[in-house]
């Protein structure tokens, strides 16, 4: 696993990934429409098509189709950066059901580590952040299609996405675990996998990883839904971020389910952003306030609030 992961980030580098001061890890995760509104700490929200919602409320509308204008109609010479300052809007684009990343509180607020650490990023860049939810392929169709200037939802850097997009330096390090109902003791590996019958959001690189042991993976729309099915013994497993099963079973402690298996190496989680030279100078002011945010202990502290512990920095100091 760690030659394929080197292998990999070597790649990535060699396509122009930015990585900052990191070595070889390797694999993470990863509706219906609404008025826009005010997220958590008064941030908006924005809806602009039948995947993405938006928390109900006041707030200022068409906040996607004005970023893709914007990216359209922009001033003579002026690149992604400098028209996000001129709107004093970034455009962020995130599930909004996948605890404790992103997700809504008993308030029905949008919280979480991504949208604390988008919320900063934007503080750092001296601009609103406006929050679009979707579904997983929606994300990436709207940033696609300039409704939305980055994704931030715990996205795993992978050779095929960084074909595609350019990526932040990694602001968090997880590994992938296998989860199962505690009485199954026929998966104790990942290779116990072939044969077995799982669930994630498809195109997830969980979903990637398990059809890679042989597993028959079923499409589903959040983590609710994967955990419904895993319970009802519909499937065998599920694999999603070790972190993510720590709180799912602090909320639910009576739910009778257990890590069967862990990967030995870490995922890096970073921001993709659209590849071009009209993003390049995004990329640089994201990873400044990433640095910044990582120097100022921020980074560390939201770690712990919602993880219980620091993803943030080196992983091996979580083993």
């Amino acid at each position: 696993m760690r030659k394929e992961m080197c292998r990999l980030a070597a790649a990535l580098l060699a396509a122009g990934v930015m990585f900052g001061a990191v070595g070889c890890s390797g694999n993470a995760g990863g509706s219906g429409a609404g008025d826009s509104g005010k997220g958590a700490a008064g941030v908006q929200t924005e809806g602009n098509s039948q995947e993405e919602k938006a928390q109900p409320g006041s707030g200022s509308q068409g906040a996607g189709a004005d970023a893709q204008e914007g990216g359209e109609k922009g001033q003579a010479g002026a690149d992604q950066l400098e028209r996000i300052r001129q709107k004093g809007q970034l455009v962020a684009a995130m599930e909004g059901t996948w605890s404790p990343w992103t997700y809504h509180d008993e308030d029905d607020r949008l919280v979480g580590y991504d949208v604390e650490v988008a919320q900063l990023i934007g503080e750092k860049l001296g601009v609103e952040v406006v929050f679009v939810e979707g579904e997983w392929d929606g994300l990436f169709a709207g940033l696609d299609a300039g409704r939305y200037d980055l994704v931030v939802n715990g996205v795993e850097i992978t050779e095929e996405r960084g074909e595609k997009y350019d990526f932040s330096a990694p602001y968090a390090y997880i590994r992938t675990a296998i989860v199962v109902n505690e009485d199954n003791e026929e998966i104790r590996s990942f290779e116990d996998l072939d044969g077995k019958k799982t669930a994630n959001t498809i195109s997830s690189t969980y979903a990637e990883l398990a059809e890679s042991y042989g597993a028959i993976v079923t499409g589903v729309d959040d983590l609710n839904q994967t955990f419904e099915l895993l319970l009802s013994g519909r499937i065998d497993a599920t694999l999603n971020a070790e972190l993510t099963y720590y709180d799912y079973m602090k909320a639910h402690p009576d739910r009778g389910l257990k890590i069967a298996a862990l990967t030995e190496e870490a995922s890096l989680v970073a921001i993709p952003m659209r590849k071009g030279e009209d993003s390049a100078s995004l990329r640089e002011a994201v990873d400044q306030a990433l640095t910044e945010i990582r120097d100022s202990g921020d980074l560390a502290r939201l770690s712990e609030k919602y993880f219980g512990s620091d993803i943030s920095g080196d992983p091996q100091s979580h083993e």
